[in-house]
């Protein structure tokens, strides 16, 4: 499962790369970020693409990455608004699409497991 989110994050990160000119600062932190993803270091990730973000809020691969990241961390409720801010951006994403629908079933399955209910804030 790693792996596939893995791919997920990667493949929204190459796609932002080459649909827009970030400057390279934004780009260097995506990358360290990816880099962290894949080391499970979700803290650092978490950082870098929150920073990515201060610069670019639209940027639909740090809001994706760090849906993942939030996810991972086991932080529900940060990860629907980040994956919602990304779909409001690009509603017809596949990769975010993907993903979310896959957080979707991880939460209600995860909700089951500890009989608490997915609230929304």
């Amino acid at each position: 499962m790693k792996k596939l989110y893995n791919g997920f994050i990667l493949l929204t990160f190459l796609a932002a790369l080459s649909s827009s000119c970030a400057p390279s600062m934004t780009q260097s932190q995506l990358a360290f970020g990816v880099w962290a993803a894949e080391k499970d270091l979700w803290n650092e990730a978490v950082f870098r693409w929150t920073r990515v973000l201060e610069e670019n809020p639209t940027s639909i691969a740090a809001l994706n990455n760090l849906a993942v990241a939030y996810e991972k961390q086991g932080l529900w409720g940060e990860a629907e608004k980040a994956y919602q801010a990304a779909l409001k951006i690009a509603p017809k994403n596949p990769s975010i699409k993907a993903n979310y629908e896959k957080f979707q079933k991880g939460w209600a399955e995860a909700a089951e497991k500890t009989g608490e209910k997915n609230e929304k804030k």
